[in-house]
C-alpha cells in the first residue's frame, strides 16, 4: 500500500486478538472500563514513618530553639530579669522535646450518634437463672 491510496477491503481483523471477533482494543487488550477507585479510609492514622518524621521534626525544632534562647539571654545581660526569664524558658525545652518525641499523636475522638431504643424491636429481658457449678458427690 502506498501513501495516499486507500484500501477497500477494510481493516484487518485478528480473531486471536479479541475473542468476540472484532478488532483488538487499542489499549493492549485491556478492557476500556476503568478499575474501581480505591476506598478512602478517613479514620486511618498516619503511617508509622510519617509519625516518626513528624516527631523528629518537632524534636529538632524544640532543641534548635534552646541555643537561640541562650544567645538571646546573653544578649540581654544588662537587663537581668529579661535574661533570667529567657534562660529559664530554655531550661525545660530538652525535657519537653524528649516527651513530645517519644509520645504518639493523640487519637481523634469518635463521635457516637445518639441511640434511640425502639421497644417493639428490643430483645426481651433474659432469664436470670443461676447455674451452680458445684458437682454433687452423691447423684442419687
Amino acid at each position: 500500500m502506498t501513501l495516499g491510496s486507500e484500501s477497500t477491503a477494510g481493516p484487518t481483523v485478528n480473531p486471536s486478538a479479541n475473542p468476540s471477533g472484532g478488532p483488538a482494543p487499542a489499549n493492549g487488550g485491556r478492557s476500556s472500563r476503568k478499575a474501581p477507585a480505591a476506598a478512602i479510609i478517613t479514620a486511618a492514622e498516619p503511617s508509622y514513618d510519617d509519625q516518626l518524621r513528624s516527631r523528629r521534626t518537632r524534636y529538632s525544632i524544640m532543641m534548635g530553639l534552646r541555643i537561640p534562647c541562650l544567645i538571646l539571654a546573653a544578649f540581654f545581660y544588662q537587663t537581668p530579669w529579661l535574661a533570667i526569664t529567657i534562660a529559664a524558658l530554655s531550661i525545660p525545652l530538652p525535657w519537653m522535646a524528649v516527651l513530645i518525641a517519644n509520645d504518639r499523636p493523640a487519637q481523634k475522638r469518635k463521635r457516637m450518634a445518639p441511640v434511640t431504643v425502639n421497644p417493639e424491636r428490643a430483645l426481651p429481658p433474659g432469664r436470670h437463672e443461676i447455674v451452680d457449678s458445684a458437682v454433687d458427690p452423691d447423684p442419687r
